[in-house]
């Protein structure tokens, strides 16, 4: 008995402290599966044992005392629990005693799912709305009225006629899957911290002091009974019930049915879970209630649930698991995300290995480490989720988990941009990861416009390995192609009776063969565009292409250099080195000259260059900490050339007329070996640009230099993107909205809302006619 008596104890204290985090805190400490364990084997202990129960047993009650944040509501009628029901054999039990009891042969019941969200009564006086509390303990909650007037699905008054004088409603308030998965996604690109499921979503959403943070948040809310009636009485039977409060305004699940006896109900509970991954909501169980109200009475209750209802739960959505490793896999855009691998577990009937982390922002914020136990959930089909870690359960050995250096597939530097969230493979073009979208973006119409090569062709080319990269596409044969198709086809077991028959159609192949060649010859910013760097979209090519002129120059130039062309910043410069500064990109770029691709329009660079190739603008552009345009000059007429900079100690920056702060961060920044590096390149690299500038004068400024230029509506004579092109070359910026910045705007037929915004602010409007006279003027 001492040993029986105090693992009762035991018990007692892990389901209170479970209650208090999940009811109270919101921070769930152990999944719900390990929850119902620890209450089935207390609730049998007190059955064998009745001297062991005591009024303070969580069998006796509901959940945990209410917060103190909120004022004390109590229930008129106790907001009791219901007991679950496992296996099938315990319907069948439960079914019989009602049928006993009630001398029936086989009872009607109300069926309807098991929301997972937080039980409330809403409390309407003459129709109106005046009192909404949570369940808490079960008879006294907390007053969450006013963040329950934000949740759009609860009437704030009743719709019909007949409602009682007082009418208490009982429901539970849910957060949809789409809109807790749209909420996290927002959530983690901002760096917020995410909800860890759309139960607790919920009940942290209604626990809010400031109602309006709940208004922000996607609750919604289904009703499920009745508790203080006064003034008029219900329908007799509990699904009358239902089809009164859907009158009256509430929402009432679809799912809700009446069945009859124990085959009635498993047969419901097997057809909800088989649509349960496709439900909108979660649930974790659905909710048997005898239907007729004079049996409810004679049934009664026992201790916390009544004797005429019961959840019957589906396998669990989370569970406790421990991480063996964590590694990352690669997106075909090259976003890194981390990957716990897990020792086997059931959730959800699914036996789950893998589970995401999202980010690394995200396990940082969890606090995940090799070794932990943690909470994992799956929930439809939703890829599974590390939730929590259960800190008491970690090895002392556990180590924080840190982003690798590089690229698992290609080897490539895994970079965060500043500020950002997620972390990506720089080998755009060479990571076996990143390869269809490569190729994809590479044959796409505005980059290298490779006609006919298709998302299919793609992927099938891609899958039986025709294609390690973008440069294989031109080394592609017509056998290859041809190849290619038949074994698609035998793949997907849908080869052409004319194939059978020795039929086999080439001219698809030859075409695309042609389309390939053709797109050998190229624009300096065509090709450029079609690398597929991180933020270079096709103006920053031309940009590129423009002030550079030549892909050599390029391929070989340190980031800070590129912020000289206008419209570079930080970001994108330094997108740009990163993927110039993996071999594999520049492997791949070799690849693709040597099978033949030319650059037409390769000229020197531009002489508007000049104005930033001096060490005062090299010192502004690497973003050295506490170095301002202001002490960068100082410290350029102060040392006479870059290696004597980088040479200097602290006193030789304050004798410079740096601040002491300033000089320690300057000297710190080049204790880095890569920064002191890359500032020597750059200052190597400043001095070759300024050797290939011409003269100022070798080249006159286009008729539009410094204009911006908007195209709308349809052009006869030429393509909105030809007419494009020829405005760009002649000095224009072309840009997709009209702003006060906007020179002029090109209409053609059917211009619409940029027409007006032009007219709007007064912006010179041209039509085709003057377009097509100002070309051939420049021509």
């Amino acid at each position: 008995m001492p040993s029986i008596a105090a693992r009762a104890a035991q018990l007692r204290r892990l389901i209170d402290d479970a209650n208090y985090r999940y009811h109270v805190l919101d921070e769930p400490r152990i999944p719900d599966a390990e929850y119902d364990a620890l209450m089935r084997e207390l609730e049998a202990l007190e059955t064998e044992h009745p001297e062991l129960a005591s009024e303070d047993s969580p069998t006796r009650r509901v959940g945990a005392a209410p917060s103190s944040k909120f004022a004390e509501v109590r229930h008129a009628v106790p907001m009791l629990s219901l007991g679950n029901a496992f296996e099938a054999q315990e319907v069948h039990d439960f079914v019989r005693r009602i049928a006993e009891r009630l001398e029936r042969d086989e009872p009607v019941f109300s069926a309807e799912p098991k929301l997972d969200g937080l039980a409330i009564s809403l409390r309407y006086e003459d129709g109106a709305f005046v009192q909404g509390a949570t369940r808490g303990d079960g008879a006294t909650g907390e007053d969450v009225t006013a963040n329950l007037r934000t949740v759009q699905a609860i009437p704030l008054k009743l719709r019909g006629k007949g409602w009682p004088k007082v009418l208490e409603v009982r429901g539970e308030v849910y957060m949809p899957r789409a809109d807790f998965e749209a909420y996290n996604a927002r959530a983690r690109e901002g760096g917020g911290k995410v909800l860890a499921n759309p139960r607790n979503g919920a009940a942290g959403s209604l626990r809010q002091l400031d109602p309006r943070i709940t208004a922000q948040r996607p609750l919604s809310f289904f009703a499920y009974g009745a508790g203080v009636v006064e003034g008029e009485s219900l329908p007799d039977t509990h699904s009358k019930v239902l089809e009164k409060l859907r009158r009256w305004g509430f929402p009432v699940s679809a799912l809700a049915e009446v069945v009859r006896g124990a085959d009635g109900l498993l047969d419901y509970y097997r057809r909800v879970g088989e649509r349960r991954d496709a439900l909108p909501f979660d649930i974790d169980g659905v909710v048997y209630k005898l239907d007729d109200a004079r049996g409810q009475r004679e049934m009664g209750f026992v201790s916390r649930a009544p004797r005429w209802a019961l959840a019957h739960k589906y396998p669990a959505q989370e569970q406790s698991t421990v991480v063996e490793a964590i590694d990352v896999q690669i997106g075909r855009t090259g976003a890194v995300t981390p990957v716990a691998r897990l020792r086997e577990v059931q959730v959800a009937g699914v036996n789950v290995t893998n589970a995401t982390l999202h980010n690394a922002d995200q396990i940082a914020r969890l606090d995940v480490r090799v070794g932990d136990t943690v909470i994992v959930r799956r929930a439809g089909d939703v890829i599974p989720e590390v939730l929590s870690v259960i800190p008491e359960h970690r090895p002392p050995s556990a180590q924080p988990w840190t982003m690798p250096a590089s690229c698992p597939e290609c080897g490539s530097e895994i970079v965060r941009e500043e500020g950002g969230v997620v972390w990506r493979c720089s080998g755009e073009l060479s990571c076996p990861a990143q390869r269809k979208e490569a190729i994809r973006h590479f044959a796409s119409r505005r980059a290298m416009d490779i006609d006919g090569l298709g998302e299919r062709y793609i992927e099938d080319l891609s899958d039986f390995g025709y294609l390690e990269s973008v440069a294989d596409l031109y080394r592609l044969t017509l056998d290859d192609l041809l190849e290619m198709k038949r074994r698609s086809d035998e793949r997907s077991g849908t080869t052409p009776e004319t194939v059978k028959a020795g039929k086999v159609a080439t001219k698809w192949a030859e075409n695309l063969i042609a389309a390939i060649d053709r797109s050998r010859d190229t624009t300096l910013a065509r090709f450029l565009f079609a690398l597929g760097i991180q933020h270079v979209g096709e103006s920053t090519a031309k940009a590129l292409a423009s002030w550079f002129g030549d892909l050599a120059l390029i391929r070989h130039t340190p980031w800070p250099l590129f912020k000289r062309v206008p419209d570079i910043g930080g970001e994108v410069a330094r997108a740009i080195g990163h993927f110039l500064d993996q071999p594999g990109n520049q492997r791949v770029i070799d690849e693709l000259l040597r099978r033949g691709v030319r650059i037409g329009d390769t000229h020197p660079p531009s002489p508007k260059l000049r104005d930033g190739l001096d060490l005062a603008t090299l010192l502004v552009d690497l973003e050295i900490p506490k170095i301002t345009p202001v002490r960068a000059a100082q410290l350029a007429s102060a040392f006479a050339s870059a290696a004597a900079l980088r040479k200097a100690a602290v006193h030789n920056h304050v004798a410079a007329g740096l601040p002491g702060e300033a000089a320690d961060s300057l000297v710190a920044w080049f204790a880095d070996e890569a920064n002191a590096a890359l500032f020597l390149a750059s200052a190597k690299a400043q001095q070759a640009l300024a050797k290939r500038l011409p003269a100022r004068a070798s080249t006159a400024a286009g008729p539009l230099d410094g204009q911006t230029v908007v195209l709308t509506g349809t052009l006869e004579s030429m393509t909105r993107d030809e007419a494009k092109e020829r405005l760009e070359a002649l000095g224009a910026k072309a840009a997709g909205s009209v702003s006060k910045k906007t020179s002029f705007v090109v209409a053609g037929e059917s211009a619409g809302s940029k027409l007006a915004k032009a007219e709007e602010l007064g912006i010179e409007v041209w039509d085709e006619a003057r377009l097509v006279a100002f070309l051939e003027a420049h021509a």
